[in-house]
């Protein structure tokens, strides 16, 4: 069947699924398969996609707790272990899976982004750019509006949005994990204080008192990637931003909740429909291969991220970038109109909205010029795919306070201050701790699991744990002499992403059943062992989720069909009995075209 060609008619049953027809009898569903010849009974079968254990520590876990829960309510499920390069290709590329677990971008915690995750527009676009399929015209309509509009206004336009896909899910939340990890407590004082998923923790820590100099921070993390591809826009490279954003500046950061002016020394932000901006650069900074960054730079950077071709034909489809396109989309023009000073047109944007798009990296047009051509494998076009999508970017220039030192692929990266950062200026406007980062040098060293990399900080062998450990590995850390334990409630909920493009998956209240053979909170005790809690949507814990969203007793919309994760199976079946689907010999059978 021609997707493509289905779509308008896919949208439009889906548009109206979101609202009323959602709990539509099951005797209206009947009806339509005999209209369409889809009463021929054939047995639901699913695979769930997922990275194996080495490379995640709970994904694969909760993947096989889900598929359980599916098989006792008669669904014939799989689950694949797949390495992660490949998994983020499979699913966010090529759209071939019915099921994945994965962890959301922590990007999704911002409302606007919402948008390219959910909107319609985005089905087919590659990366976390509604890798579902999911086409609703009622949250379409209000992902647009929450756009335009501050204060309540917006406030209900999420809150709209939120519940719709509650029941709609065009994913379910599985759990929202506590990050662990583990460090050396005479290394840095404030361990506690800084958030190491952010690239300005790093820049955040103190330096022991006794400390020689230089200091080099030693990470040990489980995340091979960063040490073969530092391509900020590469979406199956990327699991954090923390690398790339230490070297690479945006025009502003959020720093303890503000929106403060970084590689800008100053941004003026119209309040006119739609919005502009005046934004200068600081004086004086070089990328790190010793040419100055200018406007054109920044103009440059903006062009890219539309459009990496950079085509200048108009009937042009263009290949703009996966990474930042929810920001990027706000911007209608950037144009340098002197060597520091950029002018910014967004789209009709709120001006709050807008200022998202000044948080992108800045990229050195020198540099990134010359990777516009289409990519190819042996002299074969991939087609809608440009080289500055698919380079490796080692070594990379930036102008961000650590440069690129020396890689040994799969096993180590170093990185180094750089001379002279603007953030260890007199009178920047930043934070002092900004400009007295303790680290001096950054050594990170890859190795097979949570557990090696944990003793190799127990052992006196790194200073800390760069990526996320498993729970497991809590009692170890706890009993050693001179480690910390550091628990940071994440960002980045687990989720069961469904592809909304497949037979009986197209179906949201088939999807509004799946999320109810799933028990979110027993997954939390079982599988992370306490160290997550349930949630609903992605906005949790924010200002703009709305209160019946909250979680108490229960998933306030799709509740589990059992208690503490045993699964009532006669219930589960009489709920896909409704839905217009059979069972045979105990297996859950469904039409097809």
């Amino acid at each position: 069947m021609n997707r493509a060609a289905s779509k308008p008619s896919r949208r439009s049953v889906l548009a109206a699924l979101g609202s009323a027809a959602v709990v539509a009898g099951s005797g209206c569903l009947r009806r339509a398969r005999n209209l369409t010849g889809w009463e021929s009974s054939q047995p639901i079968s699913l695979r769930i996609k997922t990275l194996p254990t080495d490379a995640d520590p709970y994904a694969l876990a909760l993947a096989r707790r889900v598929a359980a829960w599916f098989r006792k309510a008669g669904i014939d499920v799989d689950v694949l272990p797949m390495a992660e390069q490949e998994l983020l290709r499979e699913c966010l590329l090529r759209t071939e899976f019915d099921m994945f677990v994965m962890r959301l971008p922590e990007r999704f915690r911002d409302p606007d982004a919402l948008r390219t995750l959910l909107h319609s527009r985005f089905a087919d676009a590659p990366g976390w750019q509604n890798p579902f399929g999911y086409a609703n015209l009622e949250v379409d309509e209000a992902l647009d509006r929450q756009r335009t509009t501050d204060g309540q206004d917006r406030w209900e336009a999420l809150a709209s949005i939120q519940r719709t896909i509650a029941r709609t899910q065009p994913f379910t939340l599985l759990t929202v994990p506590d990050d662990v990890r583990a460090a050396r407590t005479d290394a840095h004082p404030n361990w506690q204080e800084v958030e190491l998923r952010s690239p300005l923790g790093y820049l955040r820590l103190e330096r022991p008192q006794d400390a020689e100099e230089p200091s080099t921070l030693r990470v040990v993390g489980t995340d091979r990637r960063g040490t073969t591809n530092l391509n900020p826009l590469s979406v199956e490279f990327r699991r954090s931003g923390v690398l790339t954003g230490l070297l690479y500046d945006p025009l502003t950061r959020e720093i303890d909740g503000e929106t403060t002016p970084w590689l800008a020394s100053s941004v003026s932000l119209s309040a006119e429909s739609p919005p502009t901006a005046q934004v200068e650069l600081r004086e004086d900074v070089d990328w790190h291969d010793g040419e100055p960054v200018t406007a054109a730079d920044v103009a440059f950077t903006y062009d890219l991220l539309a459009d990496t071709s950079l085509s200048d034909d108009d009937s042009s489809v263009g290949v703009p970038s996966p990474q930042f396109r929810s920001r990027s989309t706000l911007v209608a023009d950037a144009e340098a109109v002197e060597e520091r000073r950029v002018e910014f047109t967004f789209e009709d944007a709120d001006p709050s909205v807008a200022a998202r798009a000044l948080t992108v990296p800045i990229l050195p047009e020198h540099v990134w010029r010359e990777r516009t051509d289409d990519a190819a494998i042996g002299g074969i076009s991939l087609g809608g795919v440009t080289e500055a999508l698919v380079t490796n970017n080692i070594p990379p220039v930036g102008s961000g306070p650590f440069e690129f030192v020396r890689n040994s692929p799969r096993e180590r990266l170093v990185l180094r201050r750089t001379e002279d950062h603007f953030s260890t200026r007199e009178g920047t406007g930043l934070p002092d701790w900004v400009g007295r980062a303790a680290i001096d040098e950054l050594s990170i060293s890859v190795v097979g699991s949570g557990v090696t990399a944990v003793e190799t900080v127990v052992d006196g062998d790194a200073d800390v744990t760069g990526t996320a450990v498993g729970a497991e590995t809590v009692p170890r850390i706890g009993r050693a002499t001179g480690t910390e334990l550091l628990v940071e409630r994440s960002d980045r909920p687990y989720v069961l992403g469904y592809n909304t493009r497949e037979p009986h998956l197209d179906n949201p209240r088939v999807r509004n059943t799946l999320a109810r053979l799933v028990d979110e909170p027993f997954l939390g005790d079982d599988v992370l062992d306490g160290y997550a809690h349930a949630a609903v949507g992605p906005l949790h814990e924010t200002d703009w989720y709305p209160n019946d969203l909250m979680w108490r007793d229960e998933n306030p919309v799709v509740p589990f069909f059992g208690e503490e994760g045993t699964l009532d199976v006669s219930a589960a079946r009489e709920a896909f009995r409704e839905a217009g689907y059979q069972y045979e010999d105990g297996t859950l059978v469904g039409g097809g075209p």
